[in-house]
């Protein structure tokens, strides 16, 4: 569960700049410039322990919510056998 309370900034302010940075890594410095660009100045300290403090519950909070792959997994029909094949018929094994 993530907590906000004692903050200075809405959770909305907090959950964006932590994805921004997550999500597209960008540097603390580049992202508090971002976030000035939206009006919300943010010293790339404070980001840092934003991300620090939340990422690893939103990244428990993602991985919970994500849906299972199928189990079943099918390999293409088409292979070389290469026991078959002399090696000069090999695709890239004595290429110079």
């Amino acid at each position: 569960m993530l907590i906000f309370k004692g903050t200075h900034f809405p959770k909305d302010v907090i959950l964006y700049a932590v994805f921004f940075y997550v999500r597209y890594g960008v540097s603390y410095r580049d992202l508090e410039e971002i976030m000035e660009e939206r009006g919300v100045e943010v010293d790339h300290a404070t980001l840092n322990r934003w991300v620090i403090r939340y990422s690893p519950a939103i990244a428990v909070k993602a991985k919970s919510q994500k849906r299972e792959t199928n189990k079943s997994w099918r390999m293409d029909e088409t292979y070389i056998n290469r026991r078959a094949m002399l090696p000069h018929e090999i695709p890239g094994l004595l290429s110079p």
